[in-house]
């Protein structure tokens, strides 16, 4: 006797539009710890003092392009992670529940705010 195996559907993700967003939220995790492993060879060039190194390095367009799609990968990961927060965060005042809008429109401007003030010390101009 044989036992049986339901039959598997690898695409299971692109019959629902929910789904596909979830396994794309996933996929840019990888992007993400790219940037992680980016910004560690980054460091250890300027604290090695092989920093002119890793600025060629830095310069070729493949890395270019590379750090162009992390950048919209993670911001892609960053609101999906803001906008899930209502879920799995509960706040009551005076025992009424927030609404979601408030968590994610009070998340969104900090980290609105926050972009702002790094850009500032970033950007400016000594």
């Amino acid at each position: 006797m044989t036992t049986y195996r339901a039959p598997r559907d690898f695409r299971w993700f692109t019959r629902n539009r929910n789904y596909g967003v979830f396994v794309a939220r996933e996929l840019t995790s990888v992007f993400v710890a790219w940037a992680v492993v980016f910004t560690m060879i980054a460091i250890n060039a300027v604290l090695s003092g092989k920093f002119p190194d890793f600025v060629a390095f830095a310069r070729q367009p493949w890395i270019i392009a590379l750090n162009l799609l992390t950048l919209a990968a993670t911001a892609f990961h960053a609101v999906t992670f803001l906008n899930l927060a209502p879920k799995a965060t509960v706040v009551r005042l005076d025992g009424y529940r927030l609404p979601a809008w408030m968590i994610q429109g009070g998340n969104h401007s900090l980290w609105l705010l926050v972009s702002v003030v790094i850009a500032y010390f970033v950007l400016r101009v000594p």
